[in-house]
């Protein structure tokens, strides 16, 4: 089995201390399953270099330099297998949105490259030096990109084999056909609300219906 190798390319790699360190992200590097490493753009400047210039053409706001973020990109690919299966991604609000199927489908990578964006975005000429693929953690905008590409570690790495039980993945939501169902647990009357009574009565095929029929209820209440 392969290890998923993530490098996070970052203005503020700090921030990716504690999802790297606790929970199931921490325990999946702590088995060896993912290895995940930050790169601080600040790093690659060389002298009297910045991080950011201000866009050609006016406007407000600052944009990421090319040349940090392609020596930073250079030095990982180098170091990299040229075979190896891999995706370079840039969170962007003008992205298409990322889904569990994104997920999925990085979960199975070499390599995921995520590049954090800030300010008004990068030099657009990124994406015509490398394959870039720009994602969306949702329709809003965040002051950088180090938010999304957290939700875009965990929920990638949840999906590697061996981080969380097969079964667990299997049944959870966007991981099938439809939404998980809802779940309980002790006690059994709480504030007058009881758990549903085919969940205490131990026949296992009518909890599986019963889970099959919510799952699918929960799924239609969300497309209207």
């Amino acid at each position: 089995m392969g290890v998923l190798h993530v490098d996070l390319v970052s203005l503020f790699p700090e921030m990716f201390a504690p999802v790297i360190g606790l929970s199931i992200v921490g325990r999946a590097v702590e088995r060896g399953l993912v290895e995940v490493r930050t790169h601080h753009l600040l790093d690659a400047l060389e002298q009297n270099e910045r991080a950011d210039e201000r866009p050609y053409g006016g406007g407000p706001g600052m944009v990421l330099r090319i040349e940090p973020l392609a020596r930073t990109l250079d030095r990982i690919i180098a170091a990299a297998p040229a075979d190896e299966r891999r995706r370079i991604v840039l969170t962007s609000a003008s992205g298409p949105l990322f889904t569990q199927a994104d997920a999925a489908v990085w979960s199975a990578l070499d390599r995921l490259v995520v590049i954090c964006g800030h300010y008004e975005g990068v030099d657009e000429r990124l994406g015509a030096l490398y394959p870039i693929e720009e994602i969306s953690l949702g329709e809003f905008v965040l002051t950088g990109g180090e938010i999304a590409a957290m939700a875009f570690l965990d929920a990638t790495v949840r999906l590697v084999p061996g981080a969380i039980d097969a079964a667990s993945a299997a049944s959870e939501s966007w991981g099938g056909n439809g939404l998980d169902h809802p779940a309980y647990t002790r006690p059994p009357t709480f504030r007058g609300i009881d758990v549903p009574a085919v969940l205490l009565g131990g026949d296992h095929a009518k909890i599986a219906e019963w889970r099959r029929q919510q799952s699918r209820a929960r799924a239609a209440r969300r497309a209207r």
